[in-house]
């Protein structure tokens, strides 16, 4: 397979608004619970669950992180790989670039499927206060 050095240079883009999303879900969620944290009047049990999902998708996001930045930096080698005539170091960083950015894009699916839960228990905490008599 012919690849040059513009082939890995395309996944630049992708991966730096790959890393800055995540990086966005971080600060959010980060802020989201210290707001919980701070709601004195909110049911115990509801914070307690909110910022234990909160917490797991935490570190969800950290593995995104750093599997995206190991992408970033593999995609680079291979760039200098392909640069110094290495093509086959060039291949190989760049299938392991690939699946470093595949394995980021799993871990995201992962957090939004548990966000999602996240505001299944809102919806549920909800329902419950405006069924009670």
């Amino acid at each position: 397979m012919a690849m040059d050095l513009t082939t890995p240079a395309l996944l630049f883009p992708a991966i730096s608004l790959l890393l800055l999303a995540y990086t966005s879900r971080f600060v959010v969620l980060t802020n989201v619970i210290r707001q919980l944290a701070a709601m004195p009047d909110a049911p115990p049990d509801l914070v307690a669950r909110q910022i234990d999902n909160l917490g797991g998708r935490l570190r969800i996001i950290k593995w995104m992180q750093g599997l995206g930045v190991a992408s970033f930096i593999c995609c680079s080698l291979s760039m200098l790989f392909l640069f110094l005539g290495s093509r086959t170091a060039g291949h190989w960083a760049f299938g392991i670039s690939l699946g470093l950015l595949v394995a980021s894009l799993v871990c995201s699916l992962l957090e939004v499927q548990r966000s999602t839960h996240a505001i299944e228990v809102e919806i549920q905490a909800f329902r419950d206060r405006t069924t009670q008599p």
